[in-house]
């Protein structure tokens, strides 16, 4: 202990007598040591003075932080806690001196375990989630010196702290800042920890967007992993629905208190509840929240705090489940009246920033993400795209990157259509119930079609959704044929019906240019809409165009076949990579927009056919 320090010139004095007095007695042996002693005596009172000098006496800093270790129940009360910390993290950093460290990392310890154990009974939380930060900074920091493993503290602070204070805005900032700090170690050493708390990060995103809209959008990656990569697609799509759950505890608790803090309480209130539903989920195969009424609060149209799937919602954590039946009547009046009342500017930031998490969530997956998991993604997706927060801009937004991630996935790995045919010909079903999953279907139809039903070897799955798009042009036909005898039916129902048999009509002429088995069964789907009386003269004619295309392979492969290079060859068959400088004059011309008879000249593709 060097409670105090000689100056430096006594030091060096007392040093050169007893050194003079030595080698005048012939003792050499005792003379080195004490040249020895004294020096190194000397030069630790310089280097501690030099501390001294420019930040501060690293020992009161440490006699502050073992007072209040052993005597402070809440050591965040006290400013000067933080400053002593950091001060001392401060010269550790520029001495680099292991002793420095081992001698000073108990009472840090002390203090962040005293810390934690006063989160739920002071109200200074801000300031104590500042002072474990803090802690947390020279637990990864110096942590390999003194053997500490930093993962319990790490996930005390999100368990213990966060949780209750992210709607503190200093403390979300803080946050933010040490996470894009030290984003490289925790993904290095600790690559689960995010991942296991996206559901915390993303209420504190949706309540503090404003401010940390940059610094959270650096940190987001971090939380997409292999046990994160199903549950965080849906709890994307839902923030507005977390602003909704969030803003009800805010006026449930009152502007006095913590959301945090509300939300804890509401969860250690509603836990026994919560486990009979879980188990009565387990063993009857009822759903939770399907409570009925009994889930309403006495406020209508909104959620009882209780409610299980309310709890689902403000989790803290991710339990792996990728999606859970919410079908509770509460939340389904809540969302209406959220929709269509008059939005917080929360709620309005919150709409945005869902479409820009999801682009990212794509974007890396499609870098990052094995087969696998896009395979298990895609019909969690088509089950999402038609339930989502009823705003007409938001799900416009949404619904566009999602149909835009599944085209690519299947572009991607066109296996994925003959892998996932059940939940592809569930969708085409659903065709006619809403816009939305119309869209699904016809983007379905497409796909199908461009990649031969997953391939040229799938051919049991070819065949299978070969026949759902007959059923459904045959139902389309049927009722087109209907709508002619009505005098009232809808201009708009015709127009997307005729959209639609338009997608099939490709579709049904592709896969069987890709399958040539079907072919027979092709002419017959397609014989029927020529002859068919439909209205819309587009898919007569388009009907009629695939028809004279499939008596001459060759062309039919080259405009119908695979977009992507194949060995298969017929007689006539265009490699359109070399279409710049190739001849057409032995094209029939009745695909080239109906121009007749035979050319005067010498063109290429490039002349005829649109680049686009």
């Amino acid at each position: 202990s060097r409670s105090n320090p000689p100056a430096p010139g006594l030091g060096v004095g007392v040093g050169v007598v007893e050194a003079q007095g030595a080698f005048d007695k012939n003792k050499k042996t005792k003379s080195i040591a004490s040249i020895f002693f004294v020096s190194l005596y000397t030069d630790r009172s310089f280097l501690f003075e030099n501390m001294s000098d420019q930040d501060g006496d690293w020992n009161f800093h440490l006699r502050i932080l073992s007072n209040s270790a052993r005597d402070s129940t809440d050591p965040a009360s006290d400013p000067s806690i933080l400053q002593s910390v950091k001060k001392l993290h401060g010269f550790c950093k520029l001495e680099k001196s292991d002793d420095l460290v081992a001698r000073i990392y108990p009472q840090i310890n002390k203090v962040f375990h005293r810390s934690v154990a006063s989160l739920s009974q002071s109200e200074s939380g801000a300031a104590k989630g500042l002072l474990l930060l803090a802690i947390l900074q020279f637990f990864l920091d110096f942590g390999d010196v003194v053997l500490h493993d930093a993962d319990p503290s790490l996930r005390t602070f999100f368990r213990s702290c966060l949780s209750r204070e992210f709607s503190d805005t200093a403390v979300a900032e803080a946050t933010c800042e040490f996470l894009i700090e030290n984003k490289i170690k925790l993904l290095a050493s600790f690559p689960n920890l995010l991942p296991q708390f996206f559901p915390l990060l993303l209420k504190l995103i949706a309540w503090n967007w404003e401010k940390l809209e940059k610094s959270f959008l650096k940190i987001f990656p971090g939380l997409i992993s292999p046990g994160s990569f199903l549950p965080l697609f849906p709890s994307i799509l839902d923030l507005p629905i977390l602003v909704v759950a969030l803003e009800k505890v805010e006026r449930s608790s009152g502007s006095g208190s913590r959301v945090g803090g509300s939300i804890a309480s509401i969860q250690k209130s509603a836990a026994p509840e919560m486990l009979l539903a879980l188990m009565d989920e387990a063993y009857t195969g009822s759903t939770i929240g399907d409570g009925g009424d009994d889930s309403e609060s006495e406020d209508n149209n909104t959620i009882d705090v209780a409610d299980p799937l309310f709890l689902e919602l403000l989790k803290d954590e991710n339990d792996g489940l990728a999606e859970r039946h919410r079908a509770s009547p509460a939340l389904n009046a809540a969302l209406q009246a959220a929709a269509s009342g008059p939005r917080s500017k929360r709620m309005k930031q919150t709409l945005k920033i869902a479409p820009r998490l999801l682009d990212v969530y794509f974007s890396v997956t499609l870098r990052d993400a094995n087969d696998s998991l896009i395979c298990a993604l895609i019909p969690l997706l088509m089950t999402r795209n038609s339930t989502m927060f009823p705003d007409k801009n938001f799900s416009h937004e949404i619904r566009k990157r999602l149909l835009e991630f599944v085209l690519a996935a299947f572009q991607r790995s066109p296996s994925f259509i003959s892998l996932l045919k059940k939940p592809i010909i569930d969708r085409l079903g659903e065709a006619y119930d809403d816009p939305a999953k119309r869209e699904l279907a016809l983007q379905l139809c497409w796909a199908i079609g461009e990649y031969g039903g997953g391939g040229e070897s799938h051919k049991d799955a070819a065949r299978e959704l070969f026949e759902s798009l007959e059923l459904l042009l045959y139902e389309n036909l049927s009722s087109s044929r209907l709508g002619l005898r009505q005098e009232s039916g809808n201009a708009s129902r015709r127009t997307t019906q005729s959209r639609l048999l338009c997608f099939v009509v490709t579709a049904i002429a592709k896969l069987a240019t890709y399958h040539r088995e079907l072919l027979p069964r092709a002419r017959v789907a397609l014989g029927k809409v020529v002859r068919s009386r439909i209205s819309d003269a587009r898919v007569w004619r388009r009907a009629h165009d695939y028809l004279g295309l499939m008596n001459e392979p060759g062309i039919c492969w080259s405009v119908l076949g695979p977009s992507r290079i194949s060995e298969k060859r017929f007689p006539g068959t265009v490699n359109w990579s070399e279409g710049g400088g190739k001849m057409v004059a032995h094209i029939p011309f009745h695909i080239l927009s109906e121009q007749g008879g035979p050319p005067f000249h010498d063109f290429a593709f490039s002349d005829v056919i649109p680049k686009n």
